[in-house]
């Protein structure tokens, strides 16, 4: 069983994410989250500390933010969005469970100071910007790094807020040119 509690958006994510792991979760029900459920969210946090596992979409990381302000400790699991889509949708209900369980396997914290490690000069030099399958190298490293998609600039933000290494770096880029 998992020591902290998994923070998740809806009743399908806690469905889906049941099936991976053996853990406890609350839903937020949305970006709108209720003082109730923001209590027992706070109640986890300070007992057994929580771990945020939001959709790779827009309000995903909306509420992921929002969590992240309140809760400065806590994990943060990210699993990609080509791992989490379906035609007509995406979301933690629609990852498989191995995605899951990979995406926990890689957890994060999210430091508030920049350490300014990387510049945009890192993504570009690597390809992850400026050229035309930029986006996709960007997703495939954020993947292996465990910290989820974003365009160059939310990118080299996540880079950096969540203390890569350049070992680290230097690795994934490596895997990611490997991958056809």
């Amino acid at each position: 069983m998992i020591r902290q509690v998994i923070v998740v958006e809806g009743k399908s994510d806690i469905a889906r994410v049941r099936m991976a792991v053996d853990a406890d979760l609350i839903a937020t029900g949305g970006f709108s989250i209720r003082k109730e459920t923001l209590d027992r969210i706070r109640s986890a946090y300070e007992k057994r500390g929580i771990i945020i596992l939001t959709d790779p979409d827009g309000p995903g990381e909306r509420i992921r933010r929002r969590l992240s302000l309140l809760f400065p400790n806590a994990l943060h699991a990210f699993v990609p969005k080509k791992e989490a889509s379906l035609p007509h949708d995406v979301g933690i209900e629609d990852a498989s469970p191995e995605s899951i369980r990979k995406a926990l396997s890689t957890l994060r914290l999210f430091y508030q100071e920049d350490s300014e490690v990387f510049t945009m000069k890192d993504l570009y030099d690597a390809g992850l910007a400026g050229k035309e399958n930029s986006a996709q190298q960007r997703a495939d490293v954020g993947a292996l790094l465990g910290i989820g998609y974003g365009n160059g600039k939310q990118f080299v933000k996540r880079l950096n807020h969540y203390g890569i290494t350049r070992e680290e770096w230097d690795k994934a880029i490596g895997l990611s040119r490997e991958v056809p």
